[in-house]
């Protein structure tokens, strides 16, 4: 027969070498998940980032493509100051707008 003691000192340190490799198990697994994770969210960032810069792409080229079909200059013409040409359509809407007081008082 055995001494009470010893057996009880060996099922203490198999209980403790077990709690231990599972502790380790079970913390290598948590760090895997937490890596896979990270790694999981910097590439919804990564694409997340792509999505934002390609709309942004897309919408800069659209706006400037309009903007330079829209643009009213002559062919052949230089653009001017754009302070000048602000100037110029004040004085096309102060001239509309004058035309259009007298149309309306004549009419009346």
């Amino acid at each position: 027969m055995s001494n009470p003691l010893v057996h009880a000192f060996f099922v203490g340190r198999a209980l403790a070498e077990t709690l231990g490799e599972q502790l380790e198990h079970s913390l290598t697994n948590a760090l895997s998940e937490l890596g896979k994770f990270d790694a999981e969210q910097r590439e919804h960032l990564r694409q997340f980032t792509e999505q934002v810069l390609e709309r942004a792409q897309r919408e800069e080229e659209i706006v400037m493509r309009a903007r330079t079909t829209t643009a009213i200059v002559p062919q052949g013409s230089q653009p001017t100051d754009l302070q000048a040409t602000i100037d110029e359509l004040r004085a096309e809407i102060a001239q509309l707008r004058s035309e259009l007081k007298t149309y309306r008082s004549s009419s009346v």
